[in-house]
């Protein structure tokens, strides 16, 4: 059992009958009581609640079991999986993965979560290296500090990116946030 003071992003817990991912949690003090102002995501559905907490409530931690899985490619909704041992493929939805399909590249690894046997969501890596497809050229002497442009990924996604960055280049981005990190070359 975890109390509300307890919970942290990413946690898993069992709630009003379902399952939940936190996805921020703020620890708030007051004169007599603290509480914890939790946004959760339903695993399966995929929508998020927000939610207040006194610091005495319990939660059941869910408890997930992961396995090492390919990506294999996209068909529609669904995002098909190939486990690593016996080299069964598995789909998931758009709604399970959230923001992994953002990131997704064919022939990644990955570890995929499942809740007593059913498929509920991946675990992404911390950054991955993505391709830019499209971004505009920088000019010559346009350095002003911290200046960005956006550019269009391999998976889809665009997301600022500085100035010296062009068309061809794999960069790094924190999956976390989807902020750039660095040029990879």
């Amino acid at each position: 059992m975890l109390s509300s003071s307890e919970l942290r992003k990413g946690v898993t817990i069992e709630y009003d009958g379902k399952l939940y991912q936190v996805i921020d949690y703020q620890h708030i003090k007051m004169k007599r009581t603290a509480l914890a102002r939790v946004k959760l995501r339903d695993v399966r559905d995929g929508h998020t609640i927000e939610q207040t907490f006194q610091n005495t409530e319990k939660f059941v931690r869910a408890r997930l079991d992961y396995r090492d899985m390919q990506y294999l490619y996209c068909d529609g909704d669904f995002y098909y999986f190939m486990d690593e041992e016996n080299y069964e493929q598995l789909p998931l939805s758009k709604e399970q993965l959230g923001d992994a399909v953002n990131y997704l590249k064919e022939n990644m690894s990955l570890q995929i979560a499942s809740y007593k046997g059913e498929l509920i969501g991946v675990e992404m890596p911390l950054t991955v290296e993505l391709k830019v497809v499209e971004t505009e050229p920088g000019f010559r002497g346009n350095t002003a500090n911290t200046a960005t442009k956006p550019a269009t990924l391999e998976t889809g996604l665009t997301i600022p990116v500085p100035l010296f960055v062009n068309k061809g280049n794999t960069i790094k981005i924190d999956t976390r946030s989807g902020n750039y990190l660095e040029r990879v070359n």
